[in-house]
């Protein structure tokens, strides 16, 4: 926990962006029996009918003190989806970086083996040198940014029925451009020294003990 903190008191660096990455799903729905449109007053109203098309995945990178965020949408959630996820962000997001200090949790897909697992060993050591890698603990995955951006991405654009990746893409993107354009940043207020006091009960306790 304290390792996340401690990167996220660092100052902005340009060679160095600290960048955090989560993602979610979305499950796509249609409304076979259509929709009334807006109204001055009404919401859209909806039958509660509606069909499956499946599920879609969402990365999310967000860099919080710069206010810029990338959501790419795949199909799957696999260890080679994470690794191309990888690739983009270093070689298409932040290519003059010397290194990406990325956050993310600790799920088993997310990790340097997933780049091993899906480019030649050459290809795979160059990307794992592009990152510095940062975990949040079991049971702390709240202290990842991304992880607030998903939920602020699912409150503002995905909490309504979207039929398929497509429509689900445009919305997407969307989003993302309002959110980039106002150079929404994240401020983040919970230092390790707050930690110490307000989860002090996760920290070991040292007794001393009595030699004589």
């Amino acid at each position: 926990m304290e390792d996340v903190l401690d990167v996220y008191q660092r100052p902005y660096d340009p060679k160095r962006p600290v960048v955090c990455l989560d993602e979610a799903s979305k499950e796509l729905h249609d409304t076979p029996r259509g929709s009334l449109a807006l109204e001055p007053g009404k919401p859209i109203r909806e039958d509660y009918e509606y069909e499956r098309h499946g599920v879609a995945n969402l990365f999310l990178a967000i860099e919080p003190l710069q206010g810029r965020r990338t959501v790419r949408i795949t199909e799957r959630r696999t260890k080679r989806d994470f690794a191309e996820e990888l690739r983009l962000l270093a070689d298409e997001d932040y290519p003059d970086a010397d290194v990406i200090v990325l956050v993310t949790d600790n799920l088993n897909t997310h990790g340097p083996g997933a780049l091993y697992e899906t480019f030649e060993p050459e290809e795979a050591h160059r990307l794992a040198a592009r990152f510095e890698w940062h975990y949040t603990p079991e049971h702390g995955s709240w202290l990842n940014i991304a992880e607030c951006e998903l939920s602020v991405l699912a409150a503002q654009c995905l909490a309504q029925r979207i039929p398929d990746k497509e429509t689900l893409t445009r919305a997407v993107t969307a989003w993302e451009d309002r959110r980039n354009k106002a150079g929404a940043k994240v401020v983040w207020q919970f230092t390790t020294a707050d930690a110490r006091i307000k989860l002090r009960r996760l920290y070991p306790v040292i007794k001393e003990q009595n030699l004589t």
